[in-house]
């Protein structure tokens, strides 16, 4: 055992001297290669077993050193994994009956994910070929993706430009190095993506993870801090934003922007970015709100009072020092916080952000505050004009101002099926497709049957009935107004608000976009480039073109025809990390 560890040792060096009979020997290495993983594939341990060397001719390696025997290697197999991935497999013969490989791995027990590199050392013995030598070192987050190419699917670039039928990307460390009719490397990885369509990965430009998608995020909207008390859901929140993240990669969603909510959620970008089971994440941080609402925790803010034109400039040099991408303005109007009262504190928070280089990004839901918004240098208006019909003021405002609209048409049909569902005595629906949702959050929705029905006034549901027809009969209009008159679009769900869930809910705002008048082209370009745009990150997102991000997302019918397409999920590739919706599935359960 000894003299094979030496050889090894020194074969790795000189590896560039090979035997005439390579070819056969490449050949057989890889079938051992391909029956091992089959093996674990299938759960046939009689035939993994068969593949190795016994007693003390197997050296196993790891990140504590190697040890030799094979009885403790079987002992620390452990289960078998739900599935294995091997890619990027590379063989070199070292000398006629021996050939060492390298692979990458990404194998999930249950919703348990590990990813790595592995080796194997084959040599040719009596009884055929067999496995002398194995390791698995898991990688560091952060590791590039092994190349890959993706061959033969429908090319929807995200820019608005014809389908590219039959189109290869060809993607590496992680970027897209290749999209269209590209020539598929040697030796590398493929997809077979013939029959599929592929898009960039889905963006949702407006979300708040210091909201959990039901009432005990919310209990301004429906108190039920009795039996969910606040500081622990936010506690909660903080701890485990994970759960929404993988959500969010199995809707097909690849990047967010969270543009309201405790401080905590700043440190999401860096704690999910070397993370490719979870989305992208910008933040804005605490929101600059007109109104000093109660919302918070004691040592906590996720709303800052903008009090005045020095209260607006001293929050915005906190949110810069804290690392925002952003500043948010909560403009309410109220009979007491008129839109003019207000207009200067929020004109100096426009212009003290654009000092830092921050977007400015105003919640206006009125015709009025949303001009005055504009006139402050609004990059982004979020949520629609519900009041009124937008009018020319508006969009030459918009238009000079180059801003990008969020509708968010679907929000307040959350809070409504919310208040039914506990009015009723009956749990809403849940609209997830892709069984996405995590169990904590459908057992909140569930839990909705069981909320006191006292806690929903009878009149006020009448009143928020009224105004939900009444901003959706609004708010769709004014969208074609909108697309019309050239103001670009962004998607943005609000998620986080009641049953307005983290990662499914784009769906159904896509649709509501395509049924307000956007052509489904026009809908994936919003929920892609444009989003990525609202986010300051067109360099990098939202496109499917060399450099950019391999982000993508693969589906079985035509997006292009409807956007409700974009439901039939195949695969999601987040930074070359390629998924298929079976292994979402279960890392979001």
């Amino acid at each position: 055992m000894r003299q094979l560890c030496r050889f090894l040792a020194a074969a790795l060096i000189v590896c560039s001297s090979v035997a005439a009979d390579e070819t056969s020997d490449l050949a057989a290495a890889r079938a051992v290669f391909d029956q091992n993983i089959a093996a674990i594939r299938d759960r046939n341990r009689e035939r993994y077993v068969s593949l190795y060397l016994h007693n003390d001719k197997l050296v196993r390696g790891g990140p504590a050193g190697f040890t030799t025997g094979y009885e403790e290697f079987e002992k620390a197999r452990g289960p078998w994994p739900d599935s294995i991935e091997a890619s990027d497999i590379h063989l070199t013969p070292l000398q006629p009956g021996l050939v060492y490989g390298t692979y990458r791995y990404r194998v999930r027990y249950g919703a348990d994910e590990h990813s790595g590199i592995s080796e194997r050392l084959f040599v040719k013995t009596a009884d055929g070929w067999k496995i002398a030598v194995t390791g698995a070192i898991d990688t560091p987050p952060g590791t590039p993706a092994p190349p890959r190419a993706i061959v033969g699917a429908t090319l929807i670039d995200g820019r608005g430009d014809a389908p590219i039928k039959n189109a290869n990307i060809i993607i590496r460390d992680g970027k897209i190095d290749c999209a269209g009719q590209c020539s598929v490397p040697e030796r590398i990885d493929t997809l077979d993506a013939h029959g599929m369509f592929i898009t960039p990965g889905l963006i949702d430009a407006h979300v708040h993870f210091s909201q959990t998608g039901w009432a005990d995020g919310r209990p301004d909207a429906l108190d039920v801090r009795k039996t969910h008390p606040y500081e622990e859901v936010e506690a909660d929140l903080k701890s485990h934003p994970d759960r929404f993240g993988h959500t969010y990669l199995c809707s097909g969603v690849t990047s967010v922007f969270d543009v309201g909510g405790y401080p905590w959620t700043l440190q999401l970008h860096d704690r999910f970015e070397h993370d490719t089971s979870v989305p992208h994440v910008f933040a804005a941080g605490p929101l600059l709100s007109t109104l000093d609402h109660w919302l918070n925790l004691p040592a906590e803010r996720q709303f800052i009072h903008l009090r005045d034109e020095a209260s607006a400039r001293e929050g915005v040099r906190y949110l810069a020092s804290q690392g925002s991408r952003a500043v948010k303005v909560w403009y309410i109007v109220r009979p007491d916080l008129t839109v003019e009262s207000n207009a200067p504190a929020v004109s100096a928070a426009g212009d003290e952000a654009h000092k830092h280089k921050l977007p400015l990004i105003v919640h206006a839901t009125g015709l009025a505050e949303a001009k005055a918004s504009l006139r402050a240098g609004a990059n982004v208006l979020v949520h629609s004009v519900e009041d009124l019909a937008v009018d020319q003021e508006f969009i030459d405002l918009a238009k000079k101002s180059g801003t990008i609209v969020i509708p968010t048409l679907t929000v307040l049909d959350g809070y409504m099926r919310m208040f039914r569902g506990v009015v009723d005595r009956k749990a809403p629906d849940v609209d997830d497709p892709n069984h996405c949702v995590d169990r904590a959050t459908l057992a909140k929705v569930a839990e909705t049957a069981s909320v006191d029905p006292s806690l929903v006034d009878s009149t006020r549901l009448a009143a928020r009935q009224q105004r939900t027809e009444r901003f959706t009969k609004v708010t769709r209009a004014n969208l074609k107004m909108l697309v019309d008159a050239g103001i670009p679009i962004a998607t943005g769900t609000d998620a986080g608000n009641p049953l307005t869930l983290h990662g499914p809910s784009i769906y159904a705002e896509m649709e509501a976009m395509q049924a307000s008048g956007m052509t489904p082209m026009q809908v994936i370009v919003s929920s892609t480039a444009i989003a990525a745009r609202a986010m300051g990150l067109d360099q990098q997102l939202g496109a499917i073109e060399k450099g950019k991000d391999a982000d993508l997302v693969i589906v079985s019918a035509d997006p292009s025809t409807d956007v409700a397409n974009l439901r039939k999920i195949r695969y999601v590739i987040r930074s070359g990390v390629v998924r298929n919706i079976t292994d979402l599935s279960a890392l979001a359960q």
